[in-house]
């Protein structure tokens, strides 16, 4: 028959602590010092857990403390235990801080009109206590949401900006919507310079998409002509529909069914793709509430779109 093992009795964190900081500075006075106690004190407290636990915890000389190999012991499940404590009360109050928590965003407005509203969503499902505020911004914009602090992230695409910090969630290739009167092809491709003998419909001067267009045209000394601008890529589907010019959008803003009157085609030659990411400014921590919509982005933004039309797949 085993023998009854006694359950011990008012060993509380403190003692634990106390001999924690005992063990690991090998000082008594250390010990004092960090905990703002006297040596007498600590001594006292360490006593007192030896006698619980009917073991010496420390080898004692007048010049130096040495655990015990008991001590040890007791030195590396304390140290693993308190570790465990703390990681369970940082998940409790993450839970209660994201149960009543606020979230502000801001969002490229291709990105919150094609992908955004199924996260939202799930978000709601599981929290639907938190406050969520989005604004749909183009990009100026949207940095300087980010920069000024008047949300918590970003949704949009990588820039060269150091002082932001980008987490790729969506890689988005560019393609062309091209009325038919412009060209004829039986291919699923076009070339960048191709489309630049077309009239082109563009994003205006404040959007991301813009910029870069602009940057590799610039590259490739290539240059094109346009007679609109417009912010919403809506927009530039119904007007390349009525024929007034080529217009260039990333994948995700194509239509779900084209007008029988127009090309779908990818660009190439280069190939164009925009990397879309949550963006923060360098050093800055998420609450929560944030930090856990943000895993939410990473998980279904990428994802398959309803009803992808067939062209999409090339």
């Amino acid at each position: 028959m085993k023998p009854s093992i006694k359950p011990l009795k008012n060993i509380n964190l403190k003692l634990l602590q106390t001999f924690i900081l005992v063990g690991e500075h090998g000082s008594f006075r250390i010990a004092a010092e960090k905990s703002f106690k006297s040596q007498s004190a600590i001594s006292s407290q360490i006593r007192q857990l030896e006698l619980q636990l009917g073991v010496d915890l420390f080898h004692r000389t007048t010049r130096s403390v040495r655990l015990t190999d008991e001590g040890d012991e007791l030195l590396q499940c304390a140290q693993r235990a308190l570790l465990e404590v703390d990681s369970g009360l940082r998940k409790i109050q993450e839970l209660a801080d994201i149960r009543r928590g606020r979230v502000s965003l801001s969002c490229s407005p291709t990105i919150a009109e094609t992908r955004l509203a199924p996260v939202l969503a799930e978000f709601e499902r599981e929290y639907p206590g938190v406050d969520i505020f989005v604004r749909e911004l183009t990009s100026e914009a949207l940095f300087d949401s980010v920069r000024k602090r008047e949300v918590d992230f970003g949704i949009g695409p990588i820039v060269n900006v150091p002082e932001f910090h980008f987490e790729p969630v969506l890689t988005d290739a560019f393609y062309a919507l091209v009325p038919k009167r412009f060209i004829a092809t039986s291919r699923k491709t076009i070339d960048l310079a191709t489309l630049t003998n077309m009239p082109l419909l563009v994003l205006n001067r404040a959007t991301a998409l813009r910029s870069m267009l602009e940057e590799i045209m610039s590259e490739r000394h290539l240059s094109f002509t346009t007679r609109y601008q417009f912010t919403q890529a809506q927009t530039l589907i119904s007007m390349a529909n009525a024929g007034l010019g080529a217009a260039i959008l990333p994948e995700i803003a194509l239509p779900a069914e084209p007008d029988p009157t127009t090309y779908v085609l990818r660009i190439v030659n280069p190939p164009l793709a925009r990397q879309i990411a949550v963006i923060t400014t360098r050093g800055r921590s998420l609450s929560p509430a944030s930090g856990r919509l943000v895993q939410l982005l990473k998980q279904l933004i990428g994802g398959p779109v309803t009803a992808k039309p067939a062209y999409a797949m090339e």
